[in-house]
């Protein structure tokens, strides 16, 4: 699976003013990794899964306790003075000799801790596939304006022609109508544009915590866009093994089996260790009640057979395989959820691939129709309404090219991270793809 894809990535064809400095793939990812609140809360869920297992292990060790009590008393018995100090301590332990739920505990705690460490790590790469859809949403969006613009300025130029040849009779002035139209209907698209690229920005912001305000871009030199190699039912076959989302419900599975075990544990007898070490000492005041002092050591076993509760444990058990049921089916939905993920962004790259090539036919063939519908323009055998829509038709194909390359690579990224393959290597692939933007003038 290490060779599912090779990541070599495209360039868009234009971008925004640039700084002399762009954020990096990488670099947003590492800010990601440090700000973004998903990963860290998933972290600290982590965290806390691994302190229940020393928690419930604590159950199984001994239990000792210290007491202590210092009394003084003041009074009088027949006129005469009685007081008294006392004081007492005493050392206890008790330790489980028998308690199956205890160990059940155990059990389901270090279960619960692999199942939040793959929470963790899905969460992982859950966050490179955020960071890399919301990074290309922002160079979709670039690409989109530099397209619009570009459009602007060609019906612009259409539009002062036509008012040129209306002026010396060569047009009608419906035809000025016609490319004022579209280009105030491009002006419309600019502002929408705009708008989708400051959201974009949003976007990164949220995950990061940071402000973007430029990206490199991606290398058109260096893009390569190639099916899968490995056959789809292997891929299947892989992620049943890797996926972290089915491995989380398998472990749920296994946590709820146990909770059966734990809740008929109930009909079962416990047995302790327990013992005491104990010191204690009077004074009195008047000779005649004496001090005393004492001290004692006690040792035994303490057994407890639960006999009737009700119908408790019973009904908690029925409850628990209830749950188990629940946990099964839940698995099953998983599993089903990871083929159809597996299978369907398998045929995404498929599917890009043949966009991808349909595309770029269509930007060359749009081109050629372009210039040969303002040639039929300059002669009279094409209206100007032609010349507009051809010149829209070479702009939405720049931009469907431009929306299939990132595609593909987001594709490639849903397949890996649906396999369980996903990495960060996966981020430095594709940075090694990315390059500087141009700076427009």
């Amino acid at each position: 699976m290490k060779k599912l894809l090779p990541l070599f990535i495209s360039a868009a064809l234009g971008s925004l003013s640039t700084n002399a400095f762009a954020d990096t793939l990488t670099e947003i990812y590492n800010q990601a990794k440090d700000n973004d609140p998903t990963l860290l809360s998933a972290a600290a869920s982590r965290d806390s899964a691994f302190e229940a297992v020393t928690s419930s292990r604590a159950t199984l060790l001994p239990q000792i306790s210290l007491t202590a009590a210092y009394d003084v008393n003041r009074g009088e018995r027949n006129s005469a003075t009685n007081d008294s100090e006392a004081w007492n301590a005493a050392v206890g332990f008790t330790q489980e000799l028998y308690k199956r739920s205890s160990w059940i505990t155990l059990d389901t705690a270090e279960k619960t801790a692999r199942q939040a460490d793959a929470t963790y790590a899905a969460a992982q790469q859950d966050l490179i596939l955020r960071v890399a859809t919301a990074y290309f949403e922002v160079l979709r969006a670039k690409d989109n304006l530099v397209f619009v613009q570009a459009e602007k300025a060609a019906v612009g130029r259409q539009l002062e022609q036509t008012k040129q040849r209306f002026e010396v009779g060569l047009s009608a002035i419906t035809d000025v109508h016609d490319a004022q139209a579209q280009y105030d209907s491009v002006l419309a698209d600019e502002v929408l544009a705009e708008n989708s690229l400051v959201n974009s920005y949003e976007g990164l912001r949220e995950i990061t915590g940071l402000e973007h305000a430029n990206l490199n871009v991606l290398d058109i030199t260096r893009f390569s866009a190639t099916k899968t190699q490995t056959p789809v039912d292997a891929l299947v076959e892989e992620a049943q093994q890797k996926n972290l989302s089915l491995l989380s419900s398998r472990i749920a599975q296994d946590i709820a089996k146990d909770n059966i075990s734990l809740q008929s544990s109930g009909h079962l007898p416990s047995l302790t260790l327990d013992g005491s070490y104990s010191l204690a000492e009077q004074m009195n005041s008047t000779p005649s009640s004496g001090d005393y002092d004492s001290d004692g050591f006690n040792i035994g076993l303490n057994l407890s057979v639960p006999l009737y509760t009700g119908g408790s444990t019973t009904s908690l058990t029925k409850q628990a395989e209830f749950d188990y049921v629940a946990a099964s089916q839940d698995l099953e939905a998983t599993y089903r959820g990871v083929v159809k993920n597996v299978r369907a962004f398998n045929n995404d790259i498929s599917a890009s691939i043949g966009a991808l090539r349909a595309y770029e036919q269509t930007v060359v063939s749009t081109k050629s129709a372009l210039e040969a519908t303002e040639a039929g323009f300059d002669v009279g055998t094409r209206t100007i309404v032609d010349v507009l829509d051809s010149t829209r038709n070479l702009y939405d194909a720049n931009k469907n090219l431009s929306n299939a390359r990132y595609d593909y690579i987001l594709s490639v990224l849903k397949l890996r991270q649906a396999v369980g393959t996903l990495s960060e290597q996966d981020v430095l692939d594709i940075n090694a793809g990315l390059k500087e933007a141009p700076a427009s003038s």
